[in-house]
């Protein structure tokens, strides 16, 4: 699998909060009303969580840099549901503004890293400034298609697809391991369980199915010892909260 450099995956992180900002202008004020992909979400409620998320990761680097952590979002996970249904009904200006403000706050935030400040330890899963923005980096790519404004999961770059695979590994039950055929490229094996499923299709496809959405270029095929089965059930998307210890 693709593995990324800072320089890189910085790189990422401009693209991606381009293709945000590049679809918000492409919506009028009823659309931002309208269902996302999301069920029970409006276009609102995507907007309003990728301004929430994008300032939360830049607060995880700026108080990385005084050697101090503090919580992703105030008032933890009930914390930002109150702000994205809060958020959500405001207008297009008003949405325009505040992801706009909040994109140009992170990514100013992570330009501005030096090369050992990607190893400072931050709240966010227990981890560092690159797992901060590698989790910046998919929740932009994966709510930009969320919209639903015709940019789904077929646009997911390769070596965002092989990020997404690999993370979401923690996604499959124990009992399996997956053997992940994508079309044209070599097969990758997540999971360790002693039952073995082939999923065949495109890479798009696999890592859209892995995160919970639906395929867009066509049909996945799961095969065990050689017959048809139902793609199986997936376990919850991984915590971003660390285990108690």
């Amino acid at each position: 699998m693709t593995r990324l450099t800072p320089e890189t995956l910085l790189a990422e992180l401009h693209k991606a909060a381009d293709v945000v900002t590049r679809l918000v202008s492409t919506l009028d004020e009823s659309s931002v009303a309208e269902p996302s992909v999301l069920p029970g979400w409006s276009r609102g409620h995507v907007l309003a969580h990728i301004a929430g998320i994008s300032n939360a990761m830049a607060r995880q680097l700026e108080f990385a840099q005084r050697g101090e952590t503090i919580e992703l979002y105030d008032g933890g996970p009930e914390g930002r549901t109150k702000a994205i249904e809060l958020a959500a009904g405001h207008s297009l200006a008003d949405h325009t503004e505040s992801v706009g403000a909040a994109l140009a706050r992170a990514l100013a935030v992570f330009d501005a890293l030096a090369p050992g400040d990607w190893q400072a330890r931050i709240a966010y899963r227990d981890g560092t400034v690159l797992d901060g923005g590698l989790a910046l980096w998919r929740e932009l790519v994966i709510h930009a298609s969320d919209l639903g404004t015709g940019r789904g999961p077929e646009t997911w770059s390769r070596p965002f697809c092989e990020h997404l695979v690999e993370f979401l590994t923690a996604r499959v039950p124990e009992a399996y391991k997956f053997v992940l055929q994508p079309t044209g490229l070599p097969q990758m094996t997540i999971g360790s369980g002693g039952t073995s499923i082939a999923i065949t299709g495109m890479l798009t496809d696999i890592a859209a199915w892995l995160a919970g959405r639906e395929p867009s270029l066509g049909s996945l095929r799961a095969t065990a010892a050689a017959d048809g089965v139902e793609l199986p059930d997936l376990l919850p998307w991984p915590a971003a909260l660390p285990a108690p210890r």
